[in-house]
């Protein structure tokens, strides 16, 4: 009697678990579908500032702010995703992080192996949109734990056709820049070798152009980020996508990443539509003078 009670109230609370996300689902496709009346952002990059004082702040061990984080990146990739928005980027894990504590770079770099490895779950938001995935930044700094499961997450995810999640991890701008550079010339050098061989080179072809190093960014497969978030409240980039975020709108919502939720998405791609005007003037001035 006991058993066939307790299955009983199980079955009640999963069948109200389920009413309650039918309607939390429609509520929200309403919420976008009134805000597709207005520009949508093809490219939300996020920095996710906050999770070491999320954790202070409640007084839990350190370390829970960041599994609390991961929660909120799944709701707002899903959030993203079914508002249309086809990209977006987060910065993870900056090279500067390195210069922590050992203990706690290992603690990190342990939870990234377990968020990505969740990510590739048959019942994962990855799964359920056919995310492909993209790691950006100076892999070879990782554990090889993290560096395994972070290329086995791209090759799994390759072929998908979805929207595009790009992890800076191990990453800063000023790196993929330098990476850019050197790259370039390296490809500059290869066809000048050639052109030599084959008595046929100018003195142009040696030269890297700024289409060059674009070429070779991370981000070269992505749009230019519409929005930039970094929750916190802080103004500062942290050395995230200089390149590629001159003409982005830059936020910075008072909730701590873990804190961050629907509202504020919202907020922010109201906010974006009330730039856009001012944002598409701007790109198209700077295309003029170029």
């Amino acid at each position: 009697m006991d058993i066939k009670m307790k299955y009983k109230r199980e079955n009640n609370s999963n069948s109200r678990s389920s009413i309650f996300g039918k309607i939390w689902f429609s509520m929200r496709m309403f919420l976008f579908s009134v805000l597709s009346f207005g520009p949508l952002p093809a490219h939300i990059a996020f920095i996710m500032d906050g999770n070491r004082r999320y954790s202070k702040k409640h007084n839990v061990k350190q370390g829970s702010g960041h599994n609390v984080g991961f929660s909120a990146l799944i709701s707002t990739l899903q959030y993203c995703y079914e508002l249309g928005v086809k990209y977006v980027t987060v910065y993870a894990f900056s090279i500067e992080n390195f210069k922590r504590k050992p203990d706690e770079v290992q603690s990190l770099m342990n939870l990234l192996k377990e968020k990505i490895d969740e990510m590739l779950e048959e019942t994962s938001v990855v799964k359920e949109y056919g995310i492909r995935i993209n790691f950006w930044g100076d892999l070879n700094l990782l554990t090889e734990p993290v560096r395994l499961a972070a290329k086995k997450a791209m090759a799994v995810t390759a072929e998908n056709t979805g929207p595009v999640l790009s992890v800076c991890i191990a990453y800063t701008s000023t790196n993929e820049i330098l990476h850019a550079v050197q790259e370039s010339c390296a490809e500059k050098n290869n066809c000048m070798d050639v052109g030599y061989s084959n008595g046929c080179i100018n003195s142009s072809e040696g030269l890297v152009s700024v289409a060059d190093l674009e070429q070779h960014l991370y981000s070269a497969s992505c749009p230019e980020p519409d929005i930039v978030v970094r929750t916190s409240g802080e103004t500062r980039l942290s050395n995230f996508l200089l390149w590629q975020t001159s003409f982005s709108h830059l936020q910075n919502p008072i909730a701590l990443w873990p804190e961050f939720s629907l509202r504020y998405l919202v907020w922010s791609i109201l906010q974006y539509q009330k730039a856009y005007a001012s944002l598409q003037e701007q790109r198209i001035r700077n295309k003029k003078t170029h």
